[in-house]
C-alpha cells in the first residue's frame, strides 16, 4: 500500500444525498462500506466530516446570525454526523471512536492527540468531530490540523466530482481537469477545493491532498494502493 495512515475528509452535504439535508441512509451505508474495506486492508483511518447537511456557520452568519454562535451550531452538526457514521460502522463490526474538540463526555471522547494515535495503532477508526473547537475555522482546516497531529500520510478529500477543475464541471462542459497541482498554484489561482488556511498548513508540512469522487465504487482503495485517481495537490 502507498498510504498506511489516511485522513478522509467528507463534506456534510455528501451525507444528505439527493434529499438535500439530514442523513441519507443509502449514502451513509455506501461510505461506511468503503471505510470497512479500507479497515480490512489494514489501513489506519481517521475521518473528519462537515456539518453542512444540518447547519453551515458561514451561511448562518450571512443571514444575520452571530458568526461565533453560528459556527458553534455547525460544530454540533458535525457531532451528529460523526455519531451517525460511528453507528453505521459499528453495525458493520468496525471498531470506532468519536473524538470531539469540544468536551461532551457523555457521548464521545475528548480529543487527545496521544490517545488518538493509540486508537489508530489498535486499528480503530477515529472520527474527529466539532472541527478545531474554534469559530472561524472550517472543517477543512480541522482536517489539515488533525492530519498533521496524527502524522497521516495523506488527506483524501471526497467530493462529488472526479478531481479539481479550472471551473465547475457541472455547469461548464468545457471545464479542464488538473491531474496534479502545487499547493502554491491552488492558493494563487484561488481554487476553492479547501480553504487557504488548510492548504497553507498542508504546504508547510508537505502533506499530500488527493481530491477524488467518493461515489465511484472502489476509488478509495485505488488511491491507497497508489493508482492515480482524481487530482493530487503536493509540493
Amino acid at each position: 500500500m502507498k498510504y498506511n495512515r489516511i485522513l478522509l475528509k467528507l463534506s456534510g452535504e455528501a451525507l444528505a444525498g439527493s434529499q438535500g439535508s439530514g442523513v441519507c441512509n443509502e449514502v451513509l451505508n455506501q461510505i461506511c462500506d468503503e471505510v470497512k474495506n479500507l479497515h480490512k486492508m489494514g489501513v489506519e483511518v481517521a475521518i473528519v466530516i462537515g456539518g453542512g447537511n444540518i447547519h453551515r456557520g458561514v451561511a448562518g452568519a450571512t443571514k444575520g446570525m452571530d458568526r461565533t454562535t453560528s459556527d458553534h451550531m455547525g460544530m454540533l452538526a458535525t457531532v451528529i454526523n460523526s455519531l451517525a457514521i460511528q453507528d453505521c460502522l459499528e453495525r458493520k463490526e468496525v471498531k470506532t471512536r468519536v473524538m470531539t474538540a469540544i468536551e461532551m463526555a457523555e457521548i464521545a471522547e475528548p480529543y487527545i492527540r496521544r490517545r488518538a494515535v493509540r486508537h489508530l495503532e489498535k486499528k480503530r477508526v477515529i472520527i474527529f468531530a466539532a472541527g478545531t473547537g474554534n469559530p472561524y475555522f472550517t472543517t477543512d482546516t480541522a482536517a489539515a490540523l488533525r492530519a498533521n497531529e496524527i502524522d497521516a500520510d495523506v488527506i483524501m478529500k471526497a467530493t462529488k466530482v472526479d478531481g479539481i477543475y479550472d471551473k465547475d464541471p457541472v455547469v461548464h462542459k468545457d471545464a479542464v481537469k488538473f491531474e496534479e497541482l502545487k499547493y502554491i498554484d491552488v492558493l494563487n489561482k484561488g481554487i476553492k477545493v479547501m480553504d487557504s488556511a488548510a492548504i497553507s498548513l498542508c504546504m508547510d508540512n508537505e502533506i499530500e491532498i488527493i481530491v477524488f469522487n467518493m461515489f465511484e465504487k472502489g476509488n478509495i482503495q485505488k488511491v491507497v494502493i497508489g493508482d492515480h485517481v482524481g487530482t493530487v495537490v503536493k509540493k
